[in-house]
Formats: C-alpha cells, sequence, structure tokens
C-alpha cells in the first residue's frame, strides 16, 4: 500500500499561467444511472491523479491507509496550462489519461465542450449540490451535469501592509476610489512604494469585472455574447486602472517573481487585492513581512455595498475515457467532501465548502502572519457575498492567453485599456466563431 508521489514545484496559487489548445464543440458527458462506487472500493485497483495542488499529497495517503488495496499515484505533470495541454494531448491520442485530473474553474468550460468529463451525478455529486458556496458550484455544473467537485475557492480579499499605511498616516482604503487616493499618498510620500503591482493580469481583470457587476460575455449552450466595449464592470475596471496606470500608481513587477515575493515582504508594495488561497504562499515566500500584513474587503464600488467575486480555485474531474472512474470519484469524494477537506485546510488550502466556511473552528483560527488576526471571517464574508451571475468563457484559457496581447497593451503605454477591450473583444469574437461557437 504505497503512494506513487511525484510533485514538482510546490505552490499553492489560484490561477496559473494560461494557454490554448483547439478544442470542438461538443455536449457534456454522463449516464443517468447510478453508479456504485463502493464496490470499487472494495475491489481496490490503482488511480493515477494528475494535479499539482501540494495538499492532495497527505490526502492522498490517507485514503490509502482508510482502504487497504487501493494505491493512489499521483503525478505532476505541470501546472495551469502545461496540466492542460498534457490533458489534452491524451484526450486527443486515446491513451495515457489520467483517473483524476485537477481543473481549475475558468478551464472547465473548455473540457465540458469536448464531451472529455465525466458526469458525476450518477456517482451521487448532484447530492451534493448546497454544500459548496454558489460561486465554485456554479463553476462546476454545466447545463445538468456535474463536471467536478470543488477542491478550493477563492473568494477576494485586499491584503495590505498595515505597518506602511501606518508609517505615512494613509487610511487604509475601503472603496476603489478611496484606493486610487490611497495609491497617490504613498507614492507621493516614497517614490519607491508602490500600491499594488499588475503588469497585465487577466485573472484579477475578470475578477475586478466580476466584482463591479459585469457580465463582459454571456454563454448559452453554442451561443456567446460578448460586450465587453459596454459592460458597465469591464469600463468600471478600464476607468480605475486606467487611472492607475497613467499616474504610473502601480508597479509593473511581475507576479510570483522573486522580486514580487520581495517586495511584499519589504513593503514596497503595500497592497496585494486576490483569492483566500493566498496566505500560504505569503508564509512560505515572504516571511519577512509576517505581523506587517492584515486582511480586509476588497474595496467598494459604491460605500456599504458589499460585493465580492472569486480569483482561482480548482476542481477535480474524471476524464471520460478514464479507465477507473468508479474508484476515482470514491478518491474525489473523500478529498473534496469527506475527511480530505480537514486535512487540505490543515494543510493551508481554503475550503469550498460551506460548513467549513461556517465552522467556528475555522473563523476563530488566528494567523500569526497577520498578526494575529482572525482573517477567515474575513474570507469567508467575502465567500458570502460573491456577486452571482457571473460565467466563465467555452474558451476562457485561451482568452487569458492573449489579454497580454490587447488589453496588455495599455500596461506597456501603447493603447488604453478601453481600447484594450474593444481588441480583446474583437480577437475573442474571431476566435470563437473559428471554434464553431454563435456570436452576438
Amino acid at each position: 500500500m504505497t503512494t506513487t508521489i511525484r510533485l514538482g514545484r510546490r505552490v499553492l496559487a489560484g490561477t496559473a499561467l494560461a494557454g490554448a489548445a483547439a478544442l470542438v464543440l461538443a455536449g457534456c458527458s454522463g449516464s443517468a444511472e447510478e453508479v456504485d462506487t463502493d464496490a470499487a472500493v472494495e475491489e481496490g485497483g490503482t488511480i493515477t491523479v494528475w494535479a499539482w495542488e501540494p495538499t492532495l499529497e497527505q490526502v492522498a495517503a490517507d485514503f490509502e491507509e482508510e482502504n487497504p488495496g487501493v494505491t493512489v499515484d499521483l503525478v505532476n505533470v505541470g501546472t495551469g496550462i502545461d496540466s492542460y495541454t498534457a490533458l489534452q494531448n491524451a484526450i486527443t491520442a486515446g491513451t495515457g489519461l489520467p483517473d483524476v485530473a485537477q481543473v481549475e474553474y475558468y478551464a472547465l468550460p473548455q473540457f465540458a465542450l469536448q464531451d472529455s468529463l465525466e458526469d458525476l451525478g450518477p456517482y451521487g455529486a448532484s447530492d451534493l449540490d448546497g454544500d459548496y458556496a454558489p460561486g465554485p458550484w456554479s463553476s462546476v455544473t454545466s447545463g445538468d451535469a456535474v463536471i467536478g467537485l470543488p477542491m478550493d475557492s477563492g473568494p477576494m480579499a485586499m491584503y495590505y501592509n498595515k505597518d506602511v499605511f501606518d508609517e505615512y498616516g494613509v487610511a487604509v482604503p475601503t472603496t476603489w476610489d478611496e484606493y486610487i487616493e490611497a495609491a497617490r499618498a504613498l507614492h507621493e510620500a516614497n517614490p519607491d512604494l508602490y500600491i499594488a503591482n499588475d503588469a497585465g493580469d487577466a485573472g484579477l481583470a475578470a475578477s475586478i469585472m466580476w466584482q463591479a457587476g459585469g457580465t463582459p460575455w454571456t454563454v448559452d449552450g453554442s451561443t456567446v455574447a460578448l460586450d465587453l466595449a459596454g459592460d458597465e464592470g469591464a469600463q468600471r475596471y478600464a476607468e480605475v486602472w486606467q487611472t492607475l496606470l497613467d499616474e504610473g500608481l502601480i508597479s509593473d513587477i511581475s507576479s510570483w517573481s522573486d522580486e514580487w515575493f520581495s517586495a511584499l515582504a519589504d513593503g514596497t508594495l503595500a497592497t496585494l487585492t486576490t483569492g483566500a488561497w493566498m496566505p500560504a504562499n505569503l508564509e512560505g515566500s515572504a516571511p519577512d513581512g509576517a505581523g506587517a500584513w492584515r486582511v480586509a474587503e476588497m474595496p467598494q464600488w459604491e460605500e456599504g455595498v458589499s460585493t465580492s467575486s472569486e480569483n482561482g480555485g480548482s476542481s477535480l474531474a474524471i476524464p471520460a475515457a478514464a479507465e477507473n472512474k468508479e474508484l476515482a470519484y470514491a478518491f474525489i469524494e473523500y478529498a473534496n467532501a469527506g475527511d480530505g477537506v480537514q486535512t487540505r485546510i490543515d494543510g493551508g488550502a481554503f475550503p469550498a465548502t460551506v460548513a467549513d466556511l461556517e465552522s467556528e473552528e475555522f473563523l476563530s483560527t488566528e494567523f500569526d502572519y497577520f498578526g494575529g488576526q482572525k482573517a477567515n471571517e474575513v474570507f469567508a464574508a467575502s465567500s458570502a457575498s460573491v456577486v452571482e451571475g457571473w460565467q466563465y468563457l467555452p474558451f476562457q484559457v485561451y482568452a487569458n492567453t492573449v489579454f497580454g496581447d490587447s488589453v496588455g497593451q495599455a500596461f506597456l503605454g501603447s493603447a488604453s485599456v478601453s481600447d484594450g477591450l474593444e481588441d480583446w473583444q474583437s480577437t475573442l469574437e474571431t476566435y470563437g466563431a473559428d471554434q464553431g461557437f454563435t456570436i452576438e
């Protein structure tokens, strides 16, 4: 009874580097017949799990211990796009598929459209409706099908360096207007100090639009409507970010670089607006910032009205052509709905399960990194206030990839954010039509 673990660089990140794979338009896989997974666990066997999330290592070992005769081969074939490329190649070749694959929420629609993900409803997943926060659950459902089980979630929050704000006498912003004012005050007081960094992050842009109530795209079957130029949420994002760029108030440091973590640690980056999965990364890669940082609600569009969005988060899904789907589902259910959830929380993951988000033990956890703050209270409140109605494009992986060629040009000073959004829309319209979608 041995867990084969082959993991590369460990990162607890919400949104990995994205890229594109040509996908065909198709339906969703599934069967209406109920599936018994208990017999598969009793029989035992080996399942291969492609995932990069490090807390799954202990989950796999525990699952094996509880189920003699079961072996979990946990393999890291790369994070994000590297993993999706490997998965796409295996799907196309019809061989070498894993039994379970980690797929981020934004990437799920592309694989669902290929009819390449198993409908987990008949395995018992449909009974879990209501057990997860609305954002993650909506991300793993496609029509009547459940194409994955939520592994974690990324409700947005603003991490801020309290010591920096105190030193310069600047109030911690609670609205986006105040955020701009704080950015000006900090940068004027210290030209080496920036309120944040952004070199053209598609995931962050989408999260800001989402929080603003935007629906820059809507999906109805094979029909995709795009309105980045006219969508209120998209234009709110454009207005704020154009101001920050025009006045040189944000750093162009690349996120996840050593320079980025150093700037977070020494306070030359004063805030970071991202998902609730970030604490483990700060603790591990910016340890010198411990005690200085705190967590607050992300800046609001209207004072006194709390809205939020998500950034990142992954599911565990089963390829439709996997060989050991019953045992694979038993593992997924254990990891994402059973005892494995607490194991992952203990390892630093942020849950998607409502029971954990509302538990006193979870909410009362004090974070030494954040000066003893009960940061989960902020994260849980954010999860509860996520704006409903957001959809990912069925080619979101591609969309994120070409963001830099369009909106990203504004970060280089060669276009406005608004013009970049229009350019992005034009690129997406062409790509979507080429893939067989009806574009409106």
